[in-house]
């Protein structure tokens, strides 16, 4: 099932929405292919598995796949309430595309899902990428990072100060509480 095929107008762009299960096989690896490149080898296996299970957004252009990003459902703790949290994962443009506007569409997309479906939306962003994020009304959460892993709730000081949430139905955060995120592999070391 496609959720959602967009075109974007004159420029010959085309947005679909989609889940991981109607992808095929051939986008899949297109998708993972773009990754590897926007991120320039530092998109491993985990980062690929983080960005799998969800809804994806795919732009195109007359040369094909040109932007991706996915909203993977997770959960967080803070202030005794678990929230289900859109997570933004696998954001990417291809080089010769980037600086046109694509990031903006995909994120543009996810944000819709985010705000329509989900308590809160958050991401960790790259030195290169936060300014995107910072831009679209994301904002750095200044508080405490932390997953509850196997052994009990794990501090992830690594992840703070690049971690950007966006306010949904959930109401106003508190950062004197801290955000403690489900577990998945590659996130607690």
């Amino acid at each position: 099932m496609v959720v959602g095929v967009r075109d974007t107008g004159p420029m010959a762009i085309r947005l679909r929405t989609a889940h991981t299960v109607d992808l095929t096989a051939a986008e899949l690896r297109s998708v993972r292919s773009l990754l590897d490149g926007a991120f320039e080898g530092g998109f491993d296996d985990e980062d690929w598995d983080h960005g799998l299970g969800g809804l994806h957004v795919l732009v195109y252009d007359a040369r094909g796949l040109a932007a991706h990003g996915s909203v993977i459902q997770r959960r967080v703790l803070h202030r005794g309430r678990s929230l289900r949290v859109g997570y933004v994962e696998a954001v990417g443009v291809r080089a010769e595309a980037r600086r046109s506007g694509l990031g903006g569409r995909v994120m543009a997309e996810l944000e819709r899902i985010v705000e329509g479906a989900y308590d809160l939306g958050a991401l960790s962003a790259s030195e290169k990428g936060a300014a995107l994020y910072a831009a679209r009304g994301w904002q750095v959460w200044p508080g405490r990072i932390g997953a509850l892993g196997p052994d009990g709730i794990v501090r992830l000081p690594g992840e703070e100060g690049s971690t950007f949430v966006r306010a949904a139905g959930a109401g106003p955060l508190d950062p004197a509480y801290d955000l403690v995120f489900d577990w998945r592999d590659g996130d607690v070391l």
